[in-house]
């Protein structure tokens, strides 16, 4: 009984949001009527200008090796881009393009952390950030933000997490899976206490930037607090706001050392992403940003029913996010309850695979996410689904004794 596998994938688990998609469309497949609101997609299609532009990329022969880093039409759009919507200069030495916002991730993390090295992660965090942290050796410090602080890391809390083993900290705003937004004023507040640890780096995921909500605006550490800036990586990426999410393509600024030590792990592992992505990539951040209101129009108004119809549940309760397209509800009030068939609710886990078995609901519990008892369901579908949804939702909840 050989065992060829590695040791260190005994530290992590599969993706559980990957996962649950998969399970869910099996059970499709097999004829069952499910409606998936796992995914963290938009479902519009991808822009016509965008699709156009892979096209022609095509048809003029992009189709060779590129520079892992990004192709200098790319480069010079990423920086402008950092420009304009963010007020950060980067050089093209401080950018670099990889196979989506998680690989840019998993590259970071491989390139600084040593075994043992700490990285603190707010929870409700997305599902990769502490496994990706374990691949590269280093250790997951789950700090627990509640409802009642919006979800958000507190400075007080950073405070208490930085020991002298802290490498990184993970931010996410909005965040998925809370769309829980930072203002400029709480990011200020954790920038005070980062400026006295010049050990720690800061690690800012911007990928729900464009996804915000109510005239909110969007800031991030590194513009809040330029005396960060050279220990902040910036990531981001055209998977949501352009609906882009399987040409896999994250970018991020970030100190040139840490750029240049991740394009080193680039160009022993993947070389780059693909050149028709990048094409297309160019002209997503250069092009008409018109859809983008389109698609938030669209958002906010499956938000406000989903909200709506949720918090009309008798034990659930839905805060309003204030950008990404997911809610996540408490279960708070389903914890210890009966299904028909004689099964307890004990945790969040329980409740989603008794709304899978019962109601055909495919969501994500909110372990996944490190805080329990929650659950996110994505409102990026019609608004017929998400009332269907919420419906069977409503019946399951009311058949618990």
């Amino acid at each position: 009984n050989m065992n060829f596998i590695a040791d260190r994938l005994k530290r992590i688990k599969p993706s559980m949001t990957v996962g649950i998609n998969v399970k869910a469309n099996a059970l499709r497949a097999e004829g069952k009527d499910v409606l998936v609101l796992a995914a963290g997609e938009p479902d519009f299609d991808t822009p016509l200008n965008i699709r156009k532009a892979a096209v022609t990329a095509m048809e003029e022969g992009q189709t060779r090796y590129v520079p892992g880093k990004g192709t200098p039409a790319l480069q010079k759009a990423i920086q402008s881009k950092f420009l304009k919507d963010n007020n950060l200069h980067y050089d093209l030495d401080e950018i670099i393009v990889g196979v989506g916002g998680k690989h840019i991730i998993y590259n970071a993390m491989m390139a600084t952390i040593n075994p043992e090295d700490e990285v603190i992660i707010p929870a409700p965090f997305w599902v990769s950030y502490p496994d990706i942290v374990l691949l590269a050796e280093g250790k997951p410090v789950i700090v627990p933000c509640p409802e009642d602080q919006n979800f958000k890391l507190t400075a007080d809390q950073l405070e208490k997490s930085i020991t002298d083993k802290t490498k990184w900290l993970m931010l996410n705003s909005p965040s998925n899976p809370t769309g829980s937004l930072y203002s400029k004023q709480e990011l200020q507040k954790l920038a005070d206490v980062l400026l006295k640890y010049p050990q720690v780096l800061i690690m800012s995921d911007d990928i729900y930037e464009k996804v915000i909500y109510d005239d909110l605006e969007f800031s991030t550490l590194a513009s809040v607090e330029p005396r960060l800036r050279d220990r902040c990586l910036t990531l981001n990426g055209v998977s949501k706001s352009y609906c882009m999410t399987g040409w896999r393509l994250g970018y991020c600024g970030a100190p040139k050392e840490i750029i240049a030590a991740m394009n080193k792990i680039q160009s022993q592992s993947t070389t780059s992403t693909s050149s028709i992505s990048m094409a297309a990539s160019v002209e997503a951040l250069n092009g008409t940003q018109d859809f983008i209101d389109e698609h938030n129009q669209a958002f906010v108004r499956r938000r406000d029913l989903v909200v709506n119809l949720l918090n009309q549940i008798d034990g659930l309760s839905c805060l309003t996010p204030q950008g990404a397209f997911y809610v996540y509800p408490s279960c708070a009030g389903v914890i210890g309850k009966v299904t028909p068939d004689g099964q307890k609710i004990s945790n969040d886990e329980d409740f989603m695979s008794y709304l899978l078995e019962s109601e055909g609901i495919a969501g994500v519990h909110g372990a996944a996410f490190g805080l329990s008892p929650y659950f996110r369901l994505s409102y990026a579908t019609s608004d017929e689904i998400l009332t269907d949804a919420c419906a069977r939702i409503k019946r399951a909840c009311e058949q618990l004794k």
